[in-house]
């Protein structure tokens, strides 16, 4: 029996599989932001499923990234070489909003005068210049006791090289400090530039203890409940860890939740003999949007918490994903010149929305679409949650209506209409914005607002095709049950293509791969994907161009050169096959492979009597369309609608417009064609 929970803004889901049997449980139940574990206690008791059946419990959780938004982690010290104290301070001198009058570089996590200089020096070629200074350390130690520190990150120059003076100094670090928690940079980011890995190992160290505290407390919680089972953490690149590499690292954690609902657009893609699809996910919180190329999920090298102009760098693989503030929950609000705005702030799970009836005041999206006649107040969640449309109604027209001089249903539009163009955006910014056509492209549409938004937002870009999967309302859980164990390593490895070492490059490659195995619980069937970042001599950024054992061993240069051009002519259209070319890092990813979820078919019974009738606003807030409403559950392989329609199940409502041709695929996917939208 495996489990998937997953912890999102507004809901907390729940996905099971009975290896034996082939049967899927679901469950959703309301976030509790104060209490995580209780709203996955309540999910697994609503569930049904018997803990002490259950072998393995996979986890995906907003505590890394929240702690670290919310700038509630540990109080932090930082140890570097004399010199360098202020690397992490100055960041990088580029100013992107350059016309921004109250642009703010990032606020760094450790102040100065906690950031403490010592004797010792490496050499960018890993040679040592200055020995370890150990009075100078034992100092800082005193110093940082004294201002009773609860993490400490270690980061010294050129350790990616040569990591000697950092585990010593980690040492005597631990033993000055037992109850600290210590991160050390070649532990967390063996790569070149200063302060991009400064940053990330001081994150690591500042969310340490409380996500440490968390998976804890969890481990605990779940033990008391009577689950024996193995617990599993999803990491942000798409793959799994346990929770001890979860403690050490939970950087690598950051966006572990979204994640879930990538992967499984993937595998719902290739099933379907879509390669390449667009994943969109639509919550309570937040809507995301990643690019899915032939099959697998595109990676990107780190990103920025908190935005590129001010957030702070964190440099581990994650799945590439865009992510808006226009979910269920999104608050649309006036700003001070009379402007509808929608988002980022977010009624959560508490208040929640107005019609939520949980003491929510502001008009959400939620409560728009309630409005507009898309949900159902008496069949929400299957009827376990009753929605008030009075109250939602009422305060979208004091709140937006009256104040712009519209109609509720016109304010109720309006908010949909500015929720669907910032999610197109979204998109847009995986696709167009990567010289991507996203008419070439189906889109996957999850999440418990996902199907309700989607047809709209395939009609703004011109994408043909839309895929509701199964289960879209728990799909980010779903896709953990298919996440494979995965763990990404990377080391500098500076040299010109033509000239470079390639024995030396094997047995780097070796290494980091003797190094994965103590990172992996599953040993058996483990596959290596290696990646070189290479670029033009010249150039400061990289393309990462994926390469075999076997080149690297034949040294095959001139392969990999071609790998480079073809990758360069189609991110940038163009390419220059006479200039030199250099590496700069190498990339591992170590996968021990799960089985494939092999989901059920469904009968091909051909239903598509409606279940009722209802009266929605599709687009024209002043006239309201009789659309027939379907339950999913019915819907037997092959079934057939047109649209104007609404398709409801459990969690979620897709809306059809007219002309929108749904049909059942044999796995019980709901697979559109988009009116007017090649």
């Amino acid at each position: 029996m495996l489990v998937a929970i997953d912890i999102g803004g507004t809901f907390t889901d729940l996905m099971a599989f009975d290896e034996a049997t082939g049967r899927l449980a679901q469950a959703k139940s309301l976030t509790t932001p104060n209490q995580l574990v209780e709203g996955i206690i309540d999910c697994l008791r609503m569930s049904g499923v018997d803990l002490a059946e259950i072998t393995e419990l996979i986890h995906g959780s907003t505590t890394a990234i929240n702690t670290l938004i919310e700038r509630k982690g540990a109080k932090t010290g930082l140890v570097v070489t004399r010199g360098t104290r202020d690397v992490y301070s100055i960041g990088r001198g580029n100013r992107p909003e350059s016309y921004n009058l109250f642009f703010h570089r990032h606020r760094p996590l450790v102040p100065r005068h906690l950031t403490r200089e010592i004797d010792e020096r490496m050499l960018a070629s890993g040679e040592v210049l200055e020995p370890l200074g150990r009075a100078s350390l034992e100092e800082a130690c005193r110093h940082l006791i004294d201002e009773k520190m609860e993490a400490v990150a270690v980061c010294f120059l050129h350790s990616y090289v040569n990591p000697e003076h950092e585990r010593a100094a980690g040492e005597i670090v631990r033993r000055a400090l037992p109850g600290a928690y210590v991160s050390l940079s070649h532990e967390i980011l063996r790569e070149y530039r200063e302060f991009e890995r400064t940053s990330t190992t001081v994150v690591n160290a500042y969310i340490g203890p409380k996500v440490a505290g968390y998976v804890r407390g969890l481990k605990a919680s779940l033990a008391e409940i009577g689950f024996r089972g193995e617990l599993a953490i999803m990491q942000s690149n798409g793959g799994v860890m346990t929770p001890e590499v979860a403690t050490e690292r939970p950087v690598a954690m950051m966006e572990s939740g979204p994640v879930g609902g990538i992967i499984a657009s993937a595998q719902t893609g290739r099933a379907l003999g879509f390669a390449d699809v667009i994943s969109f996910d639509m919550g309570g919180t937040t809507a995301k949007a990643s690019l899915i190329r032939e099959g697998e999920p595109t990676m990107a090298p780190g990103y920025y918490v908190g935005g590129y102009a001010s957030g702070h760098p964190v440099m581990v693989p994650v799945i590439d994903l865009v992510e808006v503030g226009a979910g269920g929950g999104s608050i649309a609000w006036i700003d001070e010149i009379g402007a509808l705005k929608v988002g980022p702030q977010s009624a959560g799970a508490d208040p929640g929305p107005i019609c939520y009836r949980g003491g929510g005041t502001e008009p959400t999206i939620t409560d728009a679409n309630l409005v507009l006649g898309r949900l159902d107040p008496d069949d929400f969640l299957g009827g376990q949650m009753a929605l008030d449309a009075e109250a939602a109604a009422l305060g979208i027209l004091e709140k937006i209506a009256d104040p712009l001089a519209m109609s509720t249903t016109g304010a109720a539009q309006a908010i949909v209409d500015i929720a669907v163009a910032k999610m197109s955006l979204a998109v847009r910014e995986v696709s167009v914005a990567k010289g991507y056509d996203p008419r070439d492209f189906a889109l996957v549409a999850s999440g418990g607002a996902g199907p309700l938004h989607v047809m709209a937002i395939a009609r703004e870009l011109h994408i043909p095709k839309v895929i509701v999967p199964l289960y879209p309302a728990h799909f980010s859980a779903l896709g953990m049950l298919a996440a494979d164990e995965r763990h990404d390593f990377i080391r500098t490895f500076y040299a010109d293509l033509d000239g470079a070492d390639f024995r030396r490059l094997e047995r780097t490659v070796a290494e980091m791969a003797a190094e994965s195995a103590f990172a992996l619980a599953n040993g058996k069937g483990v596959e290596h994907r290696i990646h070189l970042d290479l670029r033009y001599v010249g150039q400061e950024f990289t393309l990462s161009v994926p390469v075999t054992e076997k080149q690297i061993r034949a040294g095959d240069r001139r392969t990999i050169r071609k790998a480079f051009d073809r990758l360069y002519e189609r991110r940038y259209a163009h390419h220059s096959p006479g200039e030199p070319v250099e590496i700069v890092n190498i990339r591992l990813a170590a996968i021990a492979k799960r089985a494939a979820l092999a989901l059920p078919r469904l009968s091909a019974k051909r239903s598509t009597k409606a279940h009722r009738k209802t009266e929605v606003h599709l687009g024209d807030p002043d006239r309201p369309v009789s659309c027939p409403v379907y339950r999913r559950e019915d819907l037997g392989a092959g079934a057939r609608i047109s649209g104007p329609a609404l398709v409801r199940e459990h969690g979620t409502t897709t809306v059809l417009f007219r002309g929108d041709l749904c049909s059942v695929a044999k796995t019980g996917e709901l697979l559109v064609s988009v009116r007017g939208a090649a």
